[in-house]
């Protein structure tokens, strides 16, 4: 039997000249090039996962502080995932193998069945479809309550986007008027900061400059078609790319790599993460979805080359 890859069997999309791979642990997407250009700063098929990169984060995004969380009366403890700030990380599916339900040559639909565990007595059916066409990549998350008891829910994604160029002298677009103020733990402080005006306001096209940003924002715009668009671009505009999302996306956490354990990939992208919650959603509720029995939901979220 041959050595499998760390990230487990790889199912590799392709349309025209647009390539994805998505991995089988965590359902992640691990690669996404377009002619022989990177549109997201992935990993190798012999690597690990690093930093989150590309990785599903069900049935949260983001952090519960102290791992700790009260529904419905019963108080809960999941594994502290970032034990240097005691929080629980990006959810309990990032490391599960799921199964692909669906091949075809430009899509694939990975499925998991999330038994009840400590922390997070629910049964859950999470699907990701992944598709490419001529507009690019678009990829679908959805959750069943399989139970017989309403489980709290989230969801978000983790791609680390690449222009070719430092983050520095990329240019962001991003339609947001708010962002959540946090404490050294990244923990929200339930207070709301105004980004008009500040090194935050990205509403206009300009460069990111030296900001370091590890930054929960809010009160999305959507465009007339309803749909929340972020503009990213290399200083000449070209290569450019524009990550797209639903509604359902309440918040996006931008994250600049200032510090990894890789340093020639510092700042060499900028993580643009869809979140349908806030960070610490299952303590604060903001954004929280409850999923009755027998209730799905779906977000879709994708990226135009």
């Amino acid at each position: 039997m041959s050595p499998s890859p760390p990230s487990g069997q790889q199912f590799a999309l392709t349309f025209g000249d647009q390539r994805v791979v998505v991995t089988e642990v965590g359902a992640g997407l691990r690669t996404y090039t377009v002619g022989d250009r990177d549109v997201i700063d992935g990993y190798g098929e012999d690597e690990m996962c690093t930093m989150g990169r590309g990785q599903l984060l069900l049935p949260w995004p983001n952090r519960i502080e102290d791992g700790q969380y009260e529904f419905e009366g019963t108080w809960y403890q999941t594994p502290l995932t970032e034990p240097t700030r005691h929080n629980a990380l990006h959810g309990l599916t990032r490391w599960m193998k799921w199964t692909a339900l669906h091949q075809a040559e430009d899509r694939v639909l990975m499925s998991l069945l999330f038994d009840p565990q400590e922390g997070y007595p629910f049964t859950i059916r999470f699907d990701a479809d992944y598709r490419l066409s001529a507009a690019g990549l678009t990829i679908r998350t959805s959750a069943q309550n399989l139970g017989r008891r309403a489980a709290p829910f989230g969801t978000g994604h983790h791609p680390y986007l690449t222009v070719g160029t430092v983050i520095d002298q990329a240019r962001l677009k991003l339609p947001s008027l708010l962002r959540l103020e946090a404490n050294d733990r990244l923990i929200p402080t339930g207070r709301l900061l105004a980004n008009r005006g500040t090194a935050f306001d990205f509403l206009e096209l300009r460069p990111i400059g030296s900001l370091s940003m590890d930054t929960a924002f809010a009160a999305l715009v959507p465009d007339g078609d309803g749909l929340i668009r972020v503009h990213f671009q290399a200083p000449s505009g070209d290569p450019s790319l524009t990550l797209w999302m639903e509604p359902i996306y309440r918040f996006l956490m931008v994250y600049t790599p200032d510090v990894v354990p890789e340093a020639v990939r510092r700042r060499q992208s900028l993580a643009i993460e869809p979140m349908t919650c806030a960070p610490n959603a299952f303590r604060s509720g903001d954004g929280l979805i409850v999923l009755e029995p027998g209730q799905s939901t779906s977000a879709t979220w994708g990226i135009l080359r």
